[in-house]
C-alpha cells in the first residue's frame, strides 16, 4: 500500500452500512483496512478497489480476543497512521429475553460491546499520541429506547452511546474527534440475521444504507458529536424519543419487535 493517501479502518465492512461507509471513504480519497468475520470481505475489498482505493482486507472474528488482535496487527503491520476509523461491526438477536439462547446474547455483547470498546481504545490510543484522527462509532436509535423483544441488542447500543459520549468529554481538549452514528431501521441483512423476519420492524420499510453512510461520513468529517441518520421519519423518531417516557418507548418497541403469532 502506498502512503500518499490517509488510511481509514472500517469494521463490519462486507455489507450493509459498513460497506457503504467504506465506499464513502474510498470515494473521498482514503485507503482502507476493512474487516468482517465472513469471506464476503474479499469481494467487498475488490469492489472498493474499483473506487480507486488501496484496500487491505482482514477476515477476523471480533467476538474473540484473537480476532481483535488479528485485526489490529493487520492495521499496525502497514506501518501507517490511522486517519479515521468507523467501528461498525455489530449483530442483533430478536425474541423475548427469557426465550433467547444465552450463547446468542453473549455473541451480541461480545461483538457490539466488548470488541467495539477494545478497538476504540486501541484506535484512540494511537490517534491521541499524534493528536490527530477521527472515529465514528455505529450506535443506533435503539440506544434511546428500551428494547422489548430485542433487549440485549438495545442495551448494547445504549452502552456504546454512553461510552462514546463519556469519551467525547474526556477528549474535549484533543484534536481527535469522536462521532456517534445513530441509524434507524436500515435495509440490510440485520433483521434476517437477528431472526426478526416475522416482526413488524422486520417486514416494514427501512432506510437506504447508502444514505445512512453518507450522513454518517459527513458528520464524522465535520467533527459532529452524533447524527441520527437516515430518512426524515427516523430523524423525527429520534426527536420524539427525547421526550417520550421510557414506558411508552418500551411499549412501542414491543409492537415493532414482538414476533407475529
Amino acid at each position: 500500500m502506498t502512503n500518499t493517501k490517509p488510511l481509514a479502518l472500517v469494521t463490519g465492512a462486507s455489507s450493509g452500512i459498513g460497506h457503504e461507509l467504506a465506499r464513502q471513504f474510498a470515494q473521498h480519497g482514503f485507503d482502507l483496512v476493512v474487516n468482517a468475520e465472513d469471506a464476503g470481505i474479499e469481494k467487498a475489498a475488490m469492489l472498493l478497489r474499483a473506487e480507486g482505493a488501496e484496500v487491505h482486507a482482514v477476515q477476523a472474528d471480533l467476538r474473540t480476543p484473537a480476532g481483535i488482535e488479528q485485526l489490529w496487527t493487520g492495521v499496525t503491520g502497514l506501518d501507517r497512521p490511522l486517519s479515521a476509523a468507523a467501528l461498525n461491526a455489530g449483530v442483533g438477536r430478536g425474541g423475548a429475553f427469557l426465550d433467547t439462547d444465552w450463547a446468542d446474547d453473549l455473541e451480541v455483547m461480545q461483538l457490539n460491546v466488548v470488541s467495539t470498546t477494545a478497538m476504540l481504545k486501541l484506535v484512540l490510543t494511537q490517534m491521541t499520541r499524534r493528536n490527530e484522527g477521527r472515529v465514528l462509532v455505529t450506535s443506533s436509535i435503539a440506544a434511546t429506547m428500551p428494547g422489548s423483544f430485542q433487549a440485549v441488542y438495545n442495551a448494547s447500543k445504549s452502552f456504546l452511546q454512553s461510552l462514546t459520549e463519556a469519551v467525547q468529554n474526556e477528549l474535549e481538549d484533543s484534536a481527535v474527534t469522536l462521532t456517534s452514528l445513530m441509524p434507524g431501521p436500515t435495509d440490510t441483512e440485520f433483521f434476517h440475521r437477528a431472526d426478526m423476519d416475522d416482526t413488524m420492524i422486520g417486514q416494514g420499510s427501512k432506510d437506504d444504507p447508502a444514505q445512512v453512510a453518507a450522513q454518517g461520513f459527513q458528520a464524522l468529517m465535520s467533527g459532529a458529536d452524533k447524527v441520527i441518520a437516515g430518512s426524515v421519519k427516523t430523524k423525527v423518531q429520534g426527536l420524539a424519543n427525547k421526550v417520550l417516557p421510557d414506558s411508552a418507548k418500551a411499549a412501542t418497541h414491543r409492537r415493532m419487535a414482538e414476533p407475529k403469532e
